[in-house]
């Protein structure tokens, strides 16, 4: 295909093709999920689940956005790549006809500000109180992860192309940190301005690659779909093979040890409860029953307010026994 032949197929060209649309991610919180189901109010779990959930809603307004594009491009997600010992993972690659783009994607609560000196500032409200706290910048993330790419295709590439083609690596494979959280601020009026078209919401990144096409040099060359597919299969072949257990991996990293703890909970009560009901010479169920048992090993009350507040126990077995149970529980 000639070089007016491409531009006019890239011109035609106007869909937003994904050509790898899985996530780690989703992968993630949908072992999380499962987890959450068999070991309910385990406070890690939730946590992390918050975090990654998070995080895929983050890449999902990414995708959203890059759907209702009319620009023809292919779009790879979550991209992993490894060379020697230096790793990266690539949430969006966007592929067009002139640039290829690296993305990497932030769902942060709170609003972001980026200094005259380049330096991320996020600012955000946790039970009223202001939080004003730096941030490792995103933007020099996706560069490094763009650094590991440019090994991978040097490595790959003969002395003359490296030599010709090297110094425009950068230009044509450009950098994006995209906030995807609708509701953030983001405030990049002091930010270097060769930084500022790289810091953009998920709603302006459309625009941006548009922008960019539109101001492209009349001499560069325009990609065909062909080659853009092609381009696009090269990340796929890259990209790491490896497949991770994700349910085994979250379940001995915050499951297995937690149920080892209600077990040695579980036997420490029964005993507090075999001791109390022969001191006192009452049955063992005026301590706690077997339900209420259970829901102390759920609850773990840690406080006799706490104790109170989980309408668990009778406040005469509160008054009673509640120290104790307490202790177990700390201990």
């Amino acid at each position: 295909m000639g070089l007016i032949d491409s531009a006019i197929d890239a011109f035609r060209f106007k869909e937003t093709v994904f050509y790898k649309e899985n996530s780690d991610l989703q992968s993630k919180y949908d072992a999380l999920k499962k987890l959450n189901d068999e070991y309910p109010n385990n406070e890690d779990l939730l946590s992390e689940m918050y975090i990654v959930k998070k995080g895929l809603d983050g890449e999902n307004e990414i995708g959203y956005q890059l759907k209702k594009a009319h620009i023809g491009m292919y779009v790879l997600r979550d991209i992993k790549v490894k060379y020697e010992d230096m790793t990266a993972q690539i949430d969006y690659v966007i592929i067009t006809p002139v640039y290829t783009y690296y993305v990497e994607c932030k769902n942060l609560v709170g609003n972001i500000t980026v200094t005259d000196k380049g330096d991320f500032i996020r600012e955000f409200t946790i039970n009223g109180r202001k939080i004003k706290k730096g941030m490792y910048s995103p933007l020099r993330q996706v560069e490094a992860q763009r650094e590991v790419i440019r090994k991978i295709w040097e490595s790959n590439s003969s002395a003359i192309k490296k030599f010709f083609a090297s110094k425009n690596f950068d230009y044509y494979r450009r950098v994006l940190v995209v906030a995807a959280n609708q509701d953030t601020i983001l405030n990049t009026n002091r930010a270097p301005k060769e930084m500022k078209y790289k810091i953009l919401r998920a709603d302006a990144l459309i625009r941006q690659i548009e922008y960019d096409l539109d101001h492209r040099g009349n001499d560069e060359y325009l990609e065909s779909r062909k080659g853009m597919e092609e381009m696009a299969q090269s990340y796929i072949e890259l990209s790491s093979k490896e497949e991770i257990n994700y349910y085994d991996f979250y379940k001995e990293k915050y499951c297995n040890n937690k149920q080892e703890n209600n077990d040695e909970l579980k036997n420490r009560l029964i005993e507090l409860r075999k001791t109390r009901s022969n001191e006192m010479n009452i049955p063992a169920y005026y301590v706690f029953t077997n339900e209420e048992l259970d829901k102390l090993i759920e609850m773990k009350p840690k406080t006799i307010e706490e104790l109170k507040n989980a309408n668990i126990l009778t406040p005469v077995k509160i008054k009673t026994h509640g120290e104790e149970i307490i202790k177990e529980i700390q201990k």
